[in-house]
């Protein structure tokens, strides 16, 4: 059900990420931080998870040669998305039940998956981490507890859900799953958000 529920707000939402009160640099920073852990001219597939609208980070991941691909929940996200980047495939589905059909060199799910609900995070989670490409990248932002939580908010008007495993319970599933974690940050800290940067070891 949460995710009916994230696709609703976010159709009401959509919008906001094109307006001119939008920080276009949000999360490029980190970004590019992430993709520098690449070694040389990957090529491959990059996939970004609830890829919304905004589609600032397309330019810096076809930088390194990889194919952009997006996949939201919201349908228009997904229209907008299109409209704005008609180069770069764009799923309308549920990253929890989709398919991955490939491995990727780069993942990101900026400020996304923190909407899936508690009891499908960890299932999520490895199924990101076991679809990296050895050398593969996966950022992502999560909520900086110390423990799981899931709670609901409206502070951004539509009530939507939250939920993270917690930063000990995340560093176990990176680990379990065969990959390292590279960077750390508490990007808004008094917010308690935090990004990971974590890496599939070439065998």
């Amino acid at each position: 059900m949460s995710n009916l529920l994230v696709a609703a707000a976010y159709d009401q939402l959509a919008d906001r990420w094109l307006d001119e009160h939008f920080d276009q640099s949000n999360g490029v920073a980190q970004h590019l931080r992430a993709l520098a852990f690449l070694s040389g001219a990957e090529g491959g597939k990059a996939l970004n998870v609830g890829c919304g609208c905004n589609t600032r980070f397309n330019a810096l991941v076809r930088s390194r040669g990889l194919c952009m691909e997006g996949i939201d929940v919201s349908a228009r996200m997904v229209t907008l998305a299109r409209q704005r980047d008609p180069a770069m495939a764009v799923v309308h589905a549920d990253v929890c039940d989709w398919p991955l059909p490939c491995s990727y060199h780069f993942i990101t799910a900026w400020d996304s998956i923190w909407h899936v609900g508690l009891s499908r995070h960890r299932e999520l989670m490895r199924k990101l981490l076991h679809a990296l490409a050895p050398g593969g990248v996966l950022i992502f932002s999560a909520g900086g507890l110390s423990a799981p939580d899931e709670h609901r908010s409206a502070a951004m008007g539509p009530e939507l859900p939250y939920s993270t495993l917690g930063i000990p319970e995340l560093l176990r599933v990176v680990l379990e799953a065969g990959c390292v974690v590279r960077h750390l940050e508490f990007e808004q800290a008094q917010d308690k958000h935090v990004f990971l940067i974590v890496q599939r070891e070439r065998k």
